[in-house]
């Protein structure tokens, strides 16, 4: 047993270790707030489904919402780090074991594969996987978000960079200080240079995904109708000039670039369909590296409150549209909307009006830093309701297998 108490200890937003059972916790919360859709979930006639990126963020609420609410049986990709004698895991490596055990309660065949995605060793075996338990794939989620990429074809490592283009940026964000105290800060961030565009849209941009398809499609995997979603993010024009004017938002571009490709390709191939997904705002791993966006999410909630539509719902409709209980309805870019709640004129409005005001004396005042702050720290297994933090936590826990 490795058993020992485990207090929050962080840098900014990042925390240097996860907590187990509030990992767990949280999974249980998200998978009991998805609706069920199918009263008989277990047949083998259900859904098979490819989650690349299924231990955090947009990728987990994917995976959570696939097996609670459409009944998906299928395989869940992700790179996390084991616990150690040292240090727990990466809070993925526990949610990825809670979610499996859900899984196994509610009879869903569901395995987890642990490397990195971009490799064509992780494809090989997910496609061998494929063919061995299920025969065919119906559905492929892509949801990676990643600060580097090696091509495998080349064996060039490719890094992503944050940064506008064409022009500097100052950019409000939010940060707290050691004590916990917010404080509003202008970021100036200069231009992209040199290759820093190329090289974010090699590792964010749409090529893994379309390696993705092209071999699971080369092995004959793809069942007739197969649908593919890549998840995106447009966001506020408040954030514009970092993210979707910037490095970020080329390879956004790119990404729907591939869509559209992929989408007359799969017609042709198997009557099937593939979209990038636009999801609302949420706290994530990934979002809270990025100038502006914790601010902005603040605001956000205290002008939504619980009108504000969380990742896990959010995707239960995208698997609604997937599997064809409502209509697969795109944008004129070929793009689902799921942020259509966050981009209201009326909500913008009220949060620019916000933005414009917050200080750091005010920003208590115009945000929802109880809940920003409670939702960063839940994402690594703290300030989870119900959990009783002064117990000793269980940090050896096993990937799941089978």
């Amino acid at each position: 047993m490795s058993a020992r108490i485990i207090a929050p200890r962080n840098r900014g937003f990042l925390f240097l270790e996860a907590h187990p059972t509030g990992c767990a916790r949280g999974v249980r919360d998200m998978w009991d707030a998805v609706t069920p859709r199918q009263a008989d979930t277990t047949s083998d006639d259900a859904p098979v489904a490819l989650v690349i990126g299924s231990s955090s963020g947009y990728g987990l609420a994917a995976t959570i919402a696939g097996l609670a609410r459409t009944g998906i049986r299928g395989i869940g990709v992700s790179f996390e780090k084991a616990p150690n004698e040292r240090k727990a895991g990466t809070a993925g490596w526990y949610r990825t074991a809670a979610t499996a055990e859900l899984a196994r309660d509610t009879g869903r065949e569901m395995h987890f594969l642990n490397g990195d995605a971009f490799s064509d060793a992780m494809k090989k075996q997910v496609c061998d996987l494929v063919e061995e338990r299920f025969g065919r794939l119906d559905h492929l989620i892509y949801s990676v978000a990643a600060p580097r990429r090696t091509d495998p074809e080349t064996g060039v490592t490719y890094s992503s960079a944050l940064k506008p283009i064409g022009e500097t940026t100052r950019m409000k964000t939010l940060v707290f200080d050691e004590e916990g105290t917010p404080e509003v800060r202008t970021v100036v961030t200069e231009p992209a240079g040199g290759d820093d565009v190329e090289q974010t849209v090699a590792v964010m941009g749409g090529s893994d995904w379309e390696r993705w398809v092209t071999c699971l499609a080369d092995r004959g995997l793809l069942a007739d109708g197969f649908t593919s979603a890549a998840l995106s993010y447009i966001g506020s024009p408040l954030t514009a000039g970092i993210y979707r004017r910037g490095t970020i938002g080329a390879a956004k571009a790119h990404l729907e670039q591939t869509a559209r490709a992929l989408d007359e390709r799969l017609g042709e191939l198997c009557g099937g369909r593939a979209v990038t997904s636009v999801n609302g705002a949420a706290v994530t791993q990934s979002s809270t590296a990025i100038p502006g966006i914790a601010l902005y999410t603040a605001l956000l909630r205290e002008v939504l409150g619980q009108d504000m539509v969380s990742p896990v719902n959010q995707l239960a409709g995208l698997w609604d549209q997937l599997t064809g209980v409502t209509p697969l309805v795109t944008d004129d870019e070929g793009r689902v909307r799921l942020d259509t709640w966050e981009l209201e004129q009326a909500v913008q409005d009220a949060v620019g009006a916000r933005w414009q005001e917050a200080t750091t004396a005010s920003v208590a005042n115009l945000g929802d830093l109880d809940w920003f702050r409670d939702s960063v720290r839940q994402l690594f297994g703290f300030s989870v309701p119900g959990v009783d933090y002064s117990a000793p936590a269980e940090t050896d826990v096993a990937w799941p297998v089978g």
